[in-house]
């Protein structure tokens, strides 16, 4: 079943409280708070103003940007798990899309949140989870060898919804591609910084 098959086929009800259950999940931003528990400054104050795990590298505790990445993963996860118990697998899609759209626009944080690439892959793991892997070795290669983390979260990105398409549920390929379509657009500074060779490495402070 193809995306807008689904969505046809769905009871709105059951979409629209996917949606919501999702984008609560999502929307919790766990970089600031784990921060803020911690006692560092305001995460928004340094590097890129970001929520996200690679900027709370940057304030040099890697313990809370690994916190912070494995809670902005399994946010997403949660939210598919979740809401695939709730109304059926299929749906579980739709709560994807709303954790994250909660993430990239918390309404706690005036809609101003991360770039959605932990909960991109939080969420590939609870909708088909060889691909998630596939993801997470693609990642991990490119910074490897490149040390950008946005490179790494872009060529995974890239990737991800023609394994699915290749691979996984077809509804889900025509929905990653669309996270993927944002999740591109949340870094079009990056995208610039890249391509002029101003953009911070893994690790950079400032």
């Amino acid at each position: 079943m193809h995306l807008l098959s689904l969505i046809a086929s769905t009871p709105v009800a059951s979409l629209l409280a996917a949606l919501v259950i999702g984008y609560l999940c999502g929307s919790i931003p766990f970089g600031l708070i784990i921060t803020r528990l911690a006692g560092t400054q305001d995460i928004r104050t340094i590097g890129s103003g970001n929520i996200g795990a690679t900027n709370v590298l940057r304030t040099g505790r890697k313990e809370l940007a690994a916190a912070t990445l494995l809670l902005d993963m399994l946010k997403g996860t949660v939210a598919v798990l979740i809401t695939g118990a709730l109304f059926g697998t299929p749906v579980g899609l739709f709560a994807a899309i709303g954790a994250f759209l909660g993430h990239l626009f918390p309404v706690w944080l005036s809609f101003k949140g991360g770039k959605g690439v932990a909960t991109y892959l939080g969420c590939l793991l609870g909708v088909y989870w060889p691909v998630a892997l596939c993801f997470a070795a693609i990642w991990v290669g490119v910074a490897y060898l490149s040390r950008y983390s946005s490179l790494s979260a872009l060529t995974a990105t890239l990737c991800s919804p023609i394994l699915l398409w290749l691979f996984g549920p077809p509804a889900s390929a025509s929905l990653f591609a669309l996270l993927s379509i944002l999740l591109w657009w949340k870094h079009h500074e990056n995208i610039a910084r890249l391509r002029a060779g101003t953009e911070g490495r893994i690790g950079q402070k400032g």
